[in-house]
């Protein structure tokens, strides 16, 4: 039987990765120094073999990595204004300790490293949809460490023979992701705020639009990315996403609907580093990979806000 490796494991993607594993019956170690994870998103997932420690530490990723066969490398600080804030912080953890999973994942023989990339890569490029080939543009320094991480995945597959394949996210959201940081992303953080009566403020005009990704289909991409052909994949970068796209003024309206919420939302300044519209062409993990999205974005809005009603009440968040 196969062993799996979930960094990031206590975090909203490498949570989710983690309980489709384990519904899987299948072995799986995770790894996480809750410096964005949180302990709660561990419940029910008491087969799994946690450690509680830093990649960044060559013995600690050295560790994770021994007996591994498959890495989802979810580990990271995903956040634009964080990285805005503290652009060393980000660096740290979403490039350095990225190395150091690769090297260690190497020296142990792991089979193949699925890695958590970004579709903040393209930028500033205004072509729509974003297509795998484009040139990169990134803006902020979470953008650019993210980039890093996938050189480093293909060089680790061209220089060392490491099957690895980068999956660009766009936007991804669902149960388990935290809506209490500022830093949170707005599906989480409007639904949050909408449930307790608050208002939230939408950064610009709110005509910025985003391929809104429910997390089911973003696990469905990362297991299909683990049994795909090496020939087919390896070393290759993929978009997943739903190949459409919503304005957040579109989003706050459907939250309205879902949440009860009546009042119109305040308005603040643009997000530094931000991008003002994004939208995947998934050709390529359709035709690689296999992946059809299996929720729509209004089926996975209502999953969310279901979620976060029994959440909230129960005070789990």
């Amino acid at each position: 039987m196969s062993r799996f490796l979930v960094s990031g494991v206590a975090g909203f993607i490498g949570s989710s990765i983690a309980r489709a594993l384990v519904a899987r019956g299948e072995l799986v170690r995770g790894i996480d120094n809750f410096s964005t994870g949180k302990r709660e998103n561990l419940v029910g997932l008491e087969a799994v073999d946690f450690l509680e420690a830093d990649l960044n530490d060559e013995g600690v990723a050295a560790r994770a990595c021994a007996d591994v066969d498959y890495i989802f490398h979810e580990a990271a600080i995903p956040s634009v204004p964080r990285s805005v804030k503290n652009p060393i912080e980000s660096n740290h953890a979403n490039v350095t300790a990225t190395l150091a999973l690769l090297v260690a994942a190497r020296d142990a023989g792991v089979k193949r490293i699925v890695y958590a990339g970004s579709s903040s890569a393209y930028g500033s490029n205004p072509s729509l949809p974003k297509r795998e080939d484009m040139l990169p543009e990134p803006i902020s320094p979470y953008a650019v460490s993210k980039l890093a991480g996938e050189y480093y995945m293909q060089s680790f597959t061209k220089v060392y023979g490491l099957e690895t394949v980068t999956i660009r996210y766009f936007n991804v959201f669902g149960p388990h992701q935290d809506p209490t940081s500022q830093y949170s992303g707005v599906m989480a953080k409007f639904t949050r705020m909408m449930l307790e009566g608050e208002r939230p403020t939408i950064n610009g005009d709110g005509e910025q639009s985003r391929d809104f990704t429910y997390i089911d289909n973003v696990v469905h991409a990362n297991l299909l990315a683990t049994s795909a052909p090496a020939g087919k994949v390896s070393g290759c970068v993929f978009n997943v996403a739903t190949g459409s796209r919503i304005t957040v003024n579109q989003v706050y309206k459907e939250l309205q609907k879902l949440t009860g919420f009546t009042l119109e939302a305040a308005h603040g300044p643009d997000q530094p580093g931000d991008v003002k519209h994004s939208l995947a062409d998934i050709t390529a993990a359709r035709e690689s990979l296999g992946y059809e999205p299996l929720v729509s974005f209004e089926d996975g809005l209502r999953k969310t806000v279901d979620w976060y009603k029994k959440s909230l009440r129960v005070g789990t968040r």
